[in-house]
């Protein structure tokens, strides 16, 4: 188990990302390529991205990029410097600044278990050479672009909808509450300002006050994950747990015209976090908009009946509509065509 004591004022510090990490998905999808850990969520996947990688010629410098990140122990805490930052190329570029001795350490860590001679790749990245640290930048964009870009649409949305659940939770009773909200993850339990998780082998992450900052990563499986250098700032990665048949379902979504052209990108991200209802905040909260701005899309949805609103109690909750779900199932008939009246009128109110 994992014992995470928010002693010394840290629980109130704690820091929910903002959204999943891109090189902390990178890494993890890249460990889920290795293995064949949840089978039914991620052999689709599997499937895809490896002949993705064959097809684009990246196979090779994939299987080199594997040798500096494998699938079970540790791996270098550098190849994930984010803290749930949502910009990959700044998260390359201090991949890519990492002083000499760091590479240098991590990695003779990494290559402490005499299995075999020090890969190459492995060799070649410690020395620092600017080139090295070229091809480890660029991987790890290119391997970015065919194993997790294509499938931000799922990993935003899931991100989105537990950021919500923790702004509900913080909103509605404080940094205790907020704790409390992350023992809906399996195994997690709360003890007053002890935080327990499974865990590969037993430990317990010291803040010492220092605010800990909980990603939420759609690759990330079964147990949470820490970086091992306890001196950097304290992050813990925590499991999305995508459904089964995700992976269709996505695929199904893109083949329908876009939702976006007609709605707008926010207003269609909106309409595809409303699966369960949300409040206004919940939904500012997992779509990184201002309250007012999320008001206003609401409204505008509202308007055009995809859409609904209504108070419980002291809360307003939206929900998405018959329409709403028609809309982003691709069920709704083109405008002109017979019965097509009501979908007309609201198609016309979200293009004001």
């Amino acid at each position: 188990m994992l014992h995470v004591d928010f002693d010394e004022g840290a629980l109130t510090r704690m820091r929910v990302a903002r959204g999943a990490d891109p090189l902390w998905e990178t890494v993890l999808s890249l460990h889920l390529l290795q293995t064949s850990q949840e089978p039914l969520a991620y052999d689709p996947w599997r499937r895809e991205v490896r002949g993705a990688l064959h097809r684009g010629g990246l196979a090779g410098d994939v299987r080199a990029l594997m040798r500096l990140c494998p699938p079970t122990g540790y791996f270098p805490d550098f190849l994930t410097p984010g803290r749930g930052d949502l910009d990959l190329a700044q998260g390359v570029d201090r991949v890519r600044s990492t002083p000499r001795s760091r590479l240098v350490a991590e990695l003779t860590r990494l290559c402490a278990d005499p299995r075999g001679p020090v890969p190459r790749s492995v060799r070649w990245v410690a020395s620092g050479d600017a080139t090295a640290l070229r091809w480890l930048g660029g991987t790890l964009r290119r391997y970015h672009a065919v194993a997790v870009a294509p499938y931000l649409p799922v990993i935003r949305a899931r991100a989105g909808e537990d950021r919500a659940r923790r702004a509900e939770a913080a909103l509605s009773g404080g940094a205790e509450a907020l704790l409390a909200s992350y023992t809906d993850l399996p195994g997690w339990r709360q003890d007053g300002t002890l935080l327990a998780a499974p865990y590969p082998e037993p430990r317990s992450l010291r803040l010492g006050g220092r605010p800990l900052t909980l990603v939420p990563a759609f690759f990330c499986v079964r147990t949470p994950l820490a970086l091992v250098d306890e001196s950097l700032p304290p992050v813990l990665v925590h499991p999305l747990r995508p459904e089964p048949g995700w992976l269709p379902r996505l695929r199904a979504g893109a083949a329908r015209p876009s939702v976006d052209r007609l709605t707008g990108p926010s207003r269609a991200r909106m309409l595809e976090s409303l699966e369960t209802p949300m409040t206004t905040t919940s939904l500012a909260a997992a779509l990184c908009l201002a309250p007012s701005t999320a008001s206003r899309h609401a409204a505008v949805l509202r308007e055009a009946g995809l859409v609904a609103t209504r108070r419980e109690g002291n809360r307003v909750l939206h929900r998405r509509t018959a329409l709403g779900s028609a809309l982003l199932d691709g069920a709704v008939q083109q405008v002109g065509t017979p019965g097509s009246h009501e979908s007309a009128t609201s198609m016309k109110m979200l293009e004001t």
